[in-house]
Parts: C-alpha cells; structure tokens; sequence
C-alpha cells in the first residue's frame, strides 16, 4: 500500500519499508512517530485529508546534510561575501500505513 502524507511543509510519497529524509523532528532515536496528515492511501483521496488514516515511522537518526557554499560576488565593486549552511534532517523508516 502506497500513501502521501505531510510533513514539515513538504508532501512524501511512500510505501511500506521506505527510507525517507525529512526536515528535523524533535523526537529521539528509536521512537515511532505517526502522521495523521494524510492526503491519499490507495485509491482514496482525502479533502483535504483522509479521516482515520495515518503513517507509522521510526525515527532512525538525525544529522546534518553535506555543507553547501553560497557565495555572492559583484565585478568591480569590492564586494565578497560566503557563507556556508548545513540543512538539519530526520531519517525515517516507514513501518505502517493504516487506512
């Protein structure tokens, strides 16, 4: 069974086993975590969500993804500036979908 949920402003589409990385959730390592915002299980579609259904995940780790450099540059002014950022992430397993 395949679902769409949501979760930190972005919608994941999954199966039962999947290993997804979302935006960081504040549970620990170990812990299940359900997702009651739910837009399709199946063949049913919500309006906006479909009532009773839910995805199960466990929260495998959280990190830190790889550096990116963003660096801004104008010709002939003198004018540099770099910064770095590293996006925080959530590793989760999908265990279950019910709907």
């Amino acid at each position: 069974m395949k679902a769409v949920f949501i979760t930190g402003g972005k919608q994941y589409y999954v199966a039962e086993g999947d290993e997804i990385f979302v935006e960081k959730i504040d549970v620990e390592e170990g812990k299940t975590i359900d997702f009651t915002e739910v837009l399709s299980v199946g063949t049913k579609t919500g309006t906006p969500y479909v009532t009773g259904a839910k995805v199960t995940c466990e929260v495998v780790k959280t990190g830190k993804q790889k550096k990116i450099i963003i660096f801004k540059y104008k010709a002939k002014k003198k004018y540099r500036r770099k910064q770095g950022h590293r996006q925080p992430y959530t590793k989760l397993i999908v265990k279950k979908i019910v709907g």
